[in-house]
């Protein structure tokens, strides 16, 4: 079982070395590239006041965290939801800083050491789209991904964003890979008896309109999601 968490936060400032704070926390969680819905969202006080720079961000006032609770109150719960899972967050080292200076604050270990791996997909999405610009709402337009409803930065919202977002970058991966290592090294010496095939008819299936239309979709969105490099293409051009 592939178990992936999509992690955002906002925050009262830009640093954590500083004394600002994690103002909201969202997770949504994929198991087997399918969402769940089994996702955690908290909103925290922080314990000191926002900047007015991040409340136009994400529109989080003093006011409304005020009777929020503590990092410290949900931690268990939040490390226990995340703990073993490869965790998946935009620009990671931002909302990591953020994580493990909470976590030392509560006498916890770093982020790294609750979780199986954390992987930043901006680099990913600048290794695909090098030279253009990756933020979140610049990957959502060119993989159509609707963020229609994202007129503030919220954690939860951005985790979900996330996730389509990433779903689409990684369109294809983990079906047709094949660890040739693995399997070299697992090998064992297996006896199969021959079979004569030429006692077998095989039926010819021919594809209707329909489900033709639906490959050819099916292609177009591939390549469209590649910015262009698939090789069939390529080979038929």
């Amino acid at each position: 079982m592939t178990r992936q968490i999509f992690l955002d936060t906002e925050t009262t400032g830009l640093s954590p070395e500083s004394g600002d704070r994690i103002i909201e926390i969202g997770c949504v969680e994929m198991v087997n590239r399918r969402l769940t819905g089994n996702n955690k969202h908290f909103y925290l006080n922080p314990e000191r006041a926002n900047s007015e720079d991040a409340v136009k961000i994400h529109g989080l006032t003093d006011e409304f965290l005020a009777d929020k609770p503590l990092f410290s109150a949900i931690a268990d719960e939040l490390m226990e939801y995340l703990a073993g899972a490869e965790i998946i967050i935009h620009n990671a080292g931002f909302d990591v800083g953020f994580m493990n200076e909470e976590l030392r604050r509560i006498g916890r270990p770093r982020f790294a050491e609750h979780v199986g791996q954390v992987t930043d997909s901006l680099l990913m999405a600048r290794e695909m789209f090098p030279g253009k610009s990756n933020s979140l709402d610049a990957l959502c337009k060119r993989l159509e991904v609707d963020n229609a409803s994202r007129t503030l930065h919220g954690a939860l919202l951005d985790a979900g964003l996330l996730a389509e977002v990433y779903i689409r970058m990684t369109r294809g991966q983990n079906t047709l890979v094949i660890d040739v290592a693995e399997s070299s090294s697992s090998e064992q010496s297996i006896d199969v008896p021959l079979v004569d095939l030429t006692q077998f008819t095989l039926p010819v299936l021919v594809l209707s309109e329909e489900e033709r239309t639906q490959h050819e979709a099916l292609l177009a969105d591939l390549d469209k999601a590649s910015n262009g490099k698939t090789i069939w293409r390529a080979l038929v051009a």
